[in-house]
């Protein structure tokens, strides 16, 4: 049985093998249900996105929505973008955008015309991009990569590897390709898909792995399957794994998508790819509601994943209609939102809040039509907030008029640093006690608005007893602000003194917010944390 660093036990069989049950119910969280006695919180902020922390409370948890761009950041402009007027396509999908801290810019590559090629852009301020042959004019393409006449491209996926040590790999991406016996340049050239015409005869697909040292220059490792469209992966830097997250379908009902999970320590290693190394790992539940106007039984399209602080943060993209052939008939891009779920192991989502994180619009002539898509990385921290990158398609072209795979542009949205859920008293008083933690660290600090009240706290050993020198008395209060790294001090004792001890803490709110809470090191508040996909300022998007 193995250790995580925050103390809980993965049983021996690890990704676990679990048989459907049924379509509906929430899939069940272990570590929540049995709770480990004592949690390491060495390692990140912790965030209260559920109750895993939490012995006893009566504080209400809220779940903040963030900013939304009111309009696309990035669309389709150049000639290999605009897709000839059939499907222009500017767009993440699911590709990556991560902040390079080697560089000291934002890096994005991106689907450049739909089918078509990998786009590449880079930022300073992660909103005003400036694309490939801009940067480098003795380029010949606008792609980075080189699509041959038969191939088309779909889904594709990048990460920066951060912590590798061959400088060859430190980009590694994922692209799922169809080959034909022909040459083929547009999406609508291609034979009818088996989704609208069960005689198909199907193209030949391929999964393909690359490497890059420079994220422009990239060399074909190997070929892995099985595998499908939209087909990604993530790097899990708390057990130092890749995860490929594959698109696959129900054993009890093979119309409904879910998604499947495979774990490596070597991400080229393509022996670890078969039928039975395959774990069923996530669907979409009852609480996904369908569309009260499109009426359709939702499903995951999509699930990406990214280390924030002290845990894993999944994009769910929930498919809510209509199928693909309906789609076509009425000229509009599917509809999909974006939800979120919250892992402590990697592999089990926590989903306490099933309303959308970011929606299509819905509306034609917008920008964000439909088909709303997570972007790989696509969670970078600048200071106090967080930027989180999402791609929609607005249906509009040229030549068709409308059509369900045009339009793909790239949105924004800002929420502040940990606000993905904050507690908060109902009633101008309440408090929160935490389950027993350890910690090596000498300094607290919470992240919290007391703009109009106040927060302090208490310190109590495993048998409730509040320990000498840390009573909410002696707390020294947080008033008249609203910081998301504010130290709390009690008047003569340090925290510092009951590193490596099993404590809890219980945090009293009087009109006020809490978001999360960490023992660092050193006085800077540096927690330790992962950082999603990087930011200025930071260390190989780490916060140390």
């Amino acid at each position: 049985m193995k250790k995580l660093y925050n103390n809980i036990k993965l049983p021996e069989e690890w990704p676990p093998k679990y048989e459907e049950q049924n379509l509906d119910e929430p899939l069940k969280v272990p570590y929540l249900e049995n709770k480990q006695e004592i949690i390491n919180i060495d390692t990140g902020r912790q965030l209260f996105v559920d109750d895993f922390l939490i012995e006893d409370t009566n504080l209400k948890r809220s779940f903040p929505k963030p900013e939304v761009s009111k309009e696309s950041i990035f669309k389709p402009e150049t000639p290999l973008e605009l897709n000839g007027g059939y499907n222009p396509c500017a767009t993440p999908f699911n590709d990556g955008i991560f902040f390079d801290e080697e560089e000291n810019k934002f890096k994005m590559w991106y689907h450049a015309g739909w089918f078509n090629g990998v786009g590449y852009a880079e930022s300073k301020d992660g909103e005003n991009w400036v694309r490939l042959q801009e940067l480098y004019p003795e380029r010949e393409s606008e792609s980075v990569l080189n699509i041959k006449p038969n191939q088309i491209r779909d889904g594709a996926a990048v990460w920066i590897d951060k912590e590798t040590n061959n400088k060859d790999e430190r980009y590694k991406m994922l692209i799922f390709f169809r080959e034909y016996d022909f040459e083929i340049h547009y999406y609508h050239q291609k034979p009818k898909h088996a989704h609208d015409d069960p005689h198909s005869v199907p193209p030949k697909e391929r999964t393909v792995l690359f490497k890059s040292g420079n994220g422009l220059d990239w060399t074909e490792m190997s070929e892995v399957g099985p595998s499908g469209d939209n087909t990604g992966f993530f790097y899990n830097p708390f057990r130092k794994k890749w995860v490929f997250s594959l698109r696959t379908f129900s054993q009890l009902d093979r119309r409904v998508r879910t998604r499947g999970y495979i774990e490596t320590d070597n991400f080229f290693d393509k022996s670890i790819w078969g039928k039975d190394n395959i774990s069923f790992w996530s669907r979409s539940d009852i609480f996904d509601a369908p569309d009260e106007d499109l009426g359709y039984y939702t499903q995951l399209y999509d699930l990406n994943a990214i280390a924030y602080e002290s845990l894993m943060i999944g994009t769910f993209s929930i498919f809510m209609g209509p199928p693909n052939n309906i789609a076509g008939k009425r000229k509009m891009p599917k509809i999909c939102d974006l939800k979120l779920g919250f892992s402590r192991d990697g592999f089990h989502w926590e989903r306490p809040d099933y309303s959308n994180f970011i929606s299509s619009s819905r509306e034609k002539g917008t920008w964000n039509y439909g088909y709303a898509h997570p972007v790989n990385g696509g969670y970078v921290v600048l200071k106090d907030e967080i930027y989180i990158y999402f791609s929609m398609f607005s249906g509009q072209s040229p030549k068709f008029d409308t059509h369900k795979y045009a339009g793909g542009n790239l949105g924004l949205a800002k929420l502040r640093r940990d606000g993905f859920a904050y507690m908060t008293d109902v009633e101008n008083s309440g408090n929160l006690l935490t389950n027993t933690i350890e910690f090596s660290g000498n300094h607290l600090f919470v992240n919290t608005n007391c703009l109009k009240g106040k927060l302090y706290a208490e310190i109590l050993d495993e048998n409730y007893n509040v320990i000498d020198g840390f009573s909410a008395d002696e707390s020294i209060a947080i008033k008249n602000q609203d910081n998301t790294k504010t130290q709390l001090t009690w008047q003569i004792e340090s925290i510092g003194k009951l590193k490596n001890r099993p404590v809890k803490i219980r945090f009293y709110l009087e009109n006020a917010e809490l978001y999360s809470f960490w023992v660092a090191k050193e006085s800077d508040g540096k927690s330790n944390g992962f950082l999603g996909a990087g930011g200025p300022g930071f260390t190989e998007g780490r916060d140390c």
